[in-house]
């Protein structure tokens, strides 16, 4: 494994001779098994878009009738998750996470952390000295941070997806053939390798969501890499433990598989809302009307789809002794507008009272301040238990139609349309600064809900839809809209618009539809090697 990333202060503390080796053992064992599930994926998605609809598998029904198997379930800490907060790890949100009096923290090297080098790096390093109880942080207007809590949330970290490369990290494999490293295998090898022991010895453990599965094959790959992990580590069997988010159309086809195939380390699964949205989107781009969702505002976790997935996750997940853990509203609060924090509080109970009463047993939110909202719905289902795994759900049945049932019956608005272009290319700017999770129009945006936007662009435009003001939606007229809200923005020194535009040209106005808008704005804009 070679060092391409340029140092920086403690750098070499996580790229130690002996981690590296570590991440390299990863690679030598599982790369190819990684570029195999790729393909997998490839060939599923060429699938759907040429009319093969997804569906439960026949060759692991014998999986889904067998009663009698269940799952490793919570670990140490994990016990109760009724509120968990997401975030980036770097040294101030890792900060406030701890201090924010959530049972879990998803300290996320995903969705909303931007891969810049340092960010990469750097977040191993402030978990690295969160687990330690050595993390302090002092901001360059001198505001000092450190934490204060006396319960501090047991971590759960979300490496990258299978799809995403390292490439300040170059691996050469045995024959050697060189190649960008593995995402997941740098994000998952350096914290397990510095952290796993650790954390058992201070009653916790290593702990993790997994992102973007899209089968149980996927799911498998994980398992061996856990099972790897333990034995070259020295932890027992069953260490590890994962949330698997269901975050993607063909994963909801087969939750009973994923947990089966994790079921020595696997405690739960999470319904990944937005991610799940964009799959949909991103699967049935092509395939005519019938597929084309409304304005994104419209997207509710209430529409048919969205119902059935939830209600077959809880099932699913009780079935086996498994965790359901929520999604994320996006509503978020304003310290300095009232009104905005009351919106936002109404609408995260109205939110987290749905998920708890439908049986789940914990849930996200982006900020501190929605803790106390999540927690008193949970509490007020909950009581003094931890979980209500023990609800079972018979009343729900779930089929492959009702999960594919997208018709919501509102129209694409202009509205929509330039909420969706005003939110991508804010997002890309801000995620080209570095800066993964960002609030927008009291949202909190991170690259699934940037996805969507795009996607639903991308669609709109290839399957000739009108909005309901009765102009059609084009290339050439959203390339209007963008230049409008680009002239509407604050700009400043050094932002990052012109990139944002040419990206946002790319991946929603382009005759190609690249799978996932990250995967071109790393390569182009974030690789400094």
């Amino acid at each position: 494994m070679e060092i391409l990333g340029r140092p920086f202060t403690r750098s070499e503390e996580i790229l130690s001779p002996e981690a590296l080796a570590f991440v390299t053992a990863l690679h030598d064992r599982f790369a190819t098994s990684r570029h195999e599930r790729l393909a997998d994926r490839q060939r599923r998605r060429y699938e759907i878009g040429n009319g093969r609809d997804p569906k439960f598998r026949e060759d692991t029904r014998a999986i889904r009738e067998d009663t009698t198997w269940r799952v490793a379930g919570a670990g140490p800490g994990l016990e109760d998750r009724r509120v968990e907060i997401t975030g980036p790890t770097d040294p101030k949100m890792t900060i406030n996470a701890l201090n924010s009096g959530a049972r879990v923290w998803l300290a996320d090297q995903e969705d909303a952390t931007s891969p810049t080098w340092q960010n990469v790096i750097g977040g191993q390093l402030s978990l690295f000295d969160a687990i330690r109880d050595q993390l302090e942080f002092t901001s360059p207007e001198g505001k000092q941070y450190r934490v204060t809590a006396e319960r501090t949330p047991t971590i759960v970290m979300r490496p990258r997806g299978w799809h995403l490369v390292e490439k300040h990290l170059r691996y050469v494999d045995p024959q050697g053939q060189a190649g960008a490293a593995s995402g997941s295998l740098v994000d998952f090898g350096l914290y397990a390798f510095h952290n796993a022991q650790e954390l058992v010895a201070r009653g916790r453990g290593p702990y993790f969501y997994i992102a973007k599965i899209e089968s149980s094959e996927e799911a498998k790959l994980w398992d061996d890499i856990f099972t790897f992990t333990e034995q070259t580590l020295g932890l027992a069997h069953g260490t590890i433990r994962a949330t698997v988010l269901i975050e993607t159309l063909p994963a909801a086809f087969e939750m009973d598989e994923i947990l089966y195939v994790m079921r020595h380390h696997i405690a739960g699964l999470n319904a990944g809302r937005w991610d799940y949205i964009f799959s949909i989107i991103k699967n049935y781009r092509g395939r005519g009307a019938r597929f084309v969702l409304p304005d994104r505002s419209e997207v509710t976790m209430t529409v048919p789809f969205m119902r059935a997935y939830t209600e077959l996750l809880v099932q699913t997940c009780h079935k086996r002794g498994a965790y359901a853990i929520g999604g994320m509203s996006a509503f978020i609060p304003n310290r300095r507008d009232p009104e905005v924090t009351a919106r936002a509080a109404e609408k995260v109970t109205a939110d987290k009272r749905r998920e708890a009463t439908d049986g789940f047993d914990g849930t996200w939110v982006a900020h501190p301040d929605l803790i106390p909202v999540a927690q008193a719905e949970f509490d007020a289902v909950l009581g003094d238990r931890p979980n209500q795994v023990d609800r079972l759900r018979d009343d729900v049945t779930v089929t492959a139609r009702d999960l594919l049932d997208v018709h919501i019956g509102r129209d694409i608005t202009e509205a929509g349309v330039r909420e969706n272009v005003s939110i991508g290319l804010r997002y890309i700017e801000a995620w080209l600064r570095g800066n993964g999770a960002v609030a927008i129009d009291n949202l909190m945006e991170d690259a699934a809900t940037a996805e969507i936007s795009r996607s639903q662009i991308w669609q709109w435009i290839n399957q000739d839809q009108r909005t309901a003001e009765g102009t059609l939606i084009t290339a050439e007229w959203v390339s209007g809209l963008v230049t409008e809200a680009v002239a509407s923005f604050d700009r400043h020194d050094g932002d990052r618009f012109a990139d944002a535009v040419d990206l946002f040209a790319d991946v929603a106005l382009g005759d190609q539809f690249p799978t996932f808008l990250t995967v071109p704005a790393y390569s182009r804009y974030l690789v400094d090697a």
